[in-house]
C-alpha cells in the first residue's frame, strides 16, 4: 500500500488535504447501499444519541469545529 501512496502522490499532500480525501473515500464507501448494517446495539445507541440531541441540539459542536479544533492541535 505504502507504494500506492507514494505512486499517487498523497503521500506530498498537506494533512489537511490528506484528511479531506479520506472523507471523500469514506463518502463513497458510505454511499454504496448495504455496506454496513448496525447490531441491534448499534442502532439502540444511535437512537439514543439523537433523541439526546432533540432534547438539546445545542449541547453538540458541529463537525467543521470538531475538525479545526482537531488539526488545530495536531500542529501545535
Amino acid at each position: 500500500m505504502g507504494t500506492k501512496l507514494q505512486e499517487l502522490g498523497i503521500d506530498r499532500l498537506s494533512l489537511e488535504d490528506r484528511l479531506a480525501l479520506v472523507e471523500e473515500i469514506w463518502a463513497t464507501i458510505c454511499s454504496e447501499p448495504g455496506t454496513f448494517a448496525l447490531s441491534s446495539e448499534q442502532r439502540r445507541e444511535l437512537e439514543r444519541r439523537l433523541e439526546e440531541d432533540e432534547h438539546d441540539p445545542d449541547a453538540g459542536m458541529a463537525w467543521e469545529e470538531v475538525k479545526h479544533a482537531a488539526l488545530q492541535r495536531l500542529k501545535g
